[in-house]
C-alpha cells in the first residue's frame, strides 16, 4: 500500500473526518498556510495498524511502538512475540488483531487518530517552517505538536 495522498484543500480537510476541534484547527492552519500538506486524519483500526507497521519497518526499530505510544504495551508485546513478522502486511495484521482485543478505552489511549483528534502533516522546511510551527502551537485546543516520533520525522498535531 502506498502512502496516502497529500491533502491540500478545504474539501480534502473534510475528508480527514476530524473531530470538531481538530477540524477547526486544520481549517485555521490551512487558511494561514495553504502550502501545508495534510497526510492523515481519523484512522480505522486497519489504517492505524498499517501506519504503525510501516513506521516499525521504516525506522528499523522493532521497539518503535514502545518508544512512541504510552499505552500500547499489548501491541509491542505482539511485535516482540512475532519476530517472524517482517513485512508491513504481517505486522499490520497482527497489530490490527491486537487492537481488536483491546477495550475501546485502551484503544483510545493508543492514538488520537482513532477518534479524529489528530492529524499528520508533511514536514515543512525552509522559509515558512518557523511561521507554520508558530501557527500550529497557537491553535485553539492543541494538546501537543510532535515533529519526531520514534526517530522518524513526523509532524503530528493532536487535540
Amino acid at each position: 500500500m502506498s502512502a496516502p495522498a497529500e491533502l491540500t484543500t478545504q474539501e480534502d480537510i473534510e475528508r480527514l473526518d476530524l473531530s470538531p476541534v481538530a477540524k477547526r484547527g486544520a481549517l485555521a492552519l490551512h487558511a494561514a498556510h495553504p502550502e501545508v500538506r495534510f497526510v492523515s486524519g481519523r484512522r480505522t483500526l486497519t489504517r492505524q495498524a498499517r501506519a504503525m507497521a510501516r513506521n516499525i519497518l521504516e525506522s528499523g526499530d522493532r521497539h518503535w511502538i514502545a518508544n512512541v505510544y504510552v499505552a500500547a504495551a499489548p501491541l509491542q508485546d505482539w511485535v516482540d512475540e512475532h519476530a517472524d513478522a517482517v513485512t508491513v502486511d504481517a505486522l499490520a495484521a497482527g497489530l490490527e488483531s491486537t487492537l481488536l482485543t483491546m477495550s475501546p478505552a485502551d484503544r483510545a489511549r493508543v492514538s488520537k487518530h482513532l477518534s479524529g483528534d489528530a492529524f499528520d502533516l508533511r514536514p515543512v522546511h525552509g522559509e515558512s517552517e518557523a511561521a507554520i510551527r508558530r501557527t500550529i502551537n497557537s491553535l485553539p485546543g492543541l494538546v501537543k505538536f510532535l515533529d519526531r516520533e520514534g526517530g522518524l520525522e513526523r509532524w503530528h498535531v493532536q487535540f
